[in-house]
């Protein structure tokens, strides 16, 4: 079974047929939906995209993505706690010419911490920070 993480770009390029990447997103949710997988992915990526959409007068989409995302068991939740919290404050600190927000590093000790190498994303940072990127 493939194991992603899922990013919140690549979640926003699913459910907005506006977005540069919707296509390329639909096109990889299909591939990696039609053999076993699962996702991983934050409490704080949820907020972020639930977020994003809600900021962009989408409150039905955004009800609607985080509805299906907390009630999918092909979705597992890292819920951020305090001690991941500083985790990655402190990852974010140590990237100093790096331009990561610090919902990335927190992702990054995510995927680190559960052994997930892919992240499905629109976002160069997870290659920065040596993981794999798709779609490519």
């Amino acid at each position: 079974m493939k194991r992603y993480f899922l990013d919140t770009n690549f979640l926003v390029a699913l459910e907005l047929s506006t977005d540069q990447h919707h296509t390329i997103a639909v096109k990889k949710w299909n591939e990696v939906t039609s053999s076993p997988f699962h996702f991983v992915t934050t409490s704080y990526v949820f907020d972020e995209t639930i977020t994003f959409l809600n900021s962009r007068n989408h409150h039905e989409k955004a009800v609607e993505a985080g509805e299906n995302l907390l009630l999918s068991p092909h979705v597992t939740f890292v819920h951020v706690n305090e001690d991941m919290f500083f985790k990655g404050w402190k990852l974010f600190q140590t990237y100093n010419d790096k331009r990561f927000s610090l919902t990335d590093c927190i992702s990054f000790l995510a995927m680190r911490e559960r052994g997930l190498s892919i992240a499905l994303s629109f976002d160069a940072d997870f290659t920065q920070a040596g993981f794999l990127v798709e779609p490519s």
